[in-house]
């Protein structure tokens, strides 16, 4: 049987080389957009946070940066809390609020798909994050059209 004769990870080591960085740091050009999309449920997968990552991200390079939420994406937009709105029930409970204030926050904008919000979810518009804007389903379409017009990078989050 073999010998592990390799000391045990600890605290502390690095395990890849994370100051390697082979692609120049892009930065936007004066009046460039960008617009990340969601249609992922909140705390089905990892999806969502990483994208409001991303978001975050691009506003900070620049970027005039929207998110949509639509579908299921809007339930990342609700105040939750547990027993009481704001508290975290578990760690990590409120990533997708402070996520979401934080880069509204940062200058970011940040809309709602009102069909999807009271329709598929029950919640009306005092249910969202402060600073999120409630939207018509007609506007869905044509917000990502508006961005294309304007040659945005667009990012689109699913998951099924």
């Amino acid at each position: 049987m073999p010998a592990v004769t390799k000391p045990a990870n600890q605290k502390g080591d690095f395990l890849v080389d994370y100051e390697d960085k082979k692609f120049e740091d892009v930065k936007a050009q004066p009046g460039e957009k960008a617009l990340v999309t969601f249609h992922t449920v909140a705390f089905e997968g990892s999806i969502g946070f990483v994208n409001l990552l991303q978001a975050t991200r691009l506003q900070r390079k620049g970027f005039e940066t929207a998110v949509l939420l639509y579908g299921p994406g809007v339930t990342l937009g609700v105040q939750r809390g547990f027993p009481k709105l704001g508290d975290e029930a578990f760690p990590g409970h409120q990533n997708f609020n402070n996520q979401i204030a934080k880069f509204i926050e940062e200058g970011g904008k940040v809309y709602a798909c009102r069909f999807a919000l009271q329709a598929l979810y029950g919640h009306g518009e005092g249910s969202l994050i402060p600073g999120i804007i409630p939207i018509s389903p007609l506007d869905v379409l044509d917000l990502i059209l508006l961005h294309r017009k304007d040659n945005a990078f667009i990012l689109d989050t699913w998951t099924l």
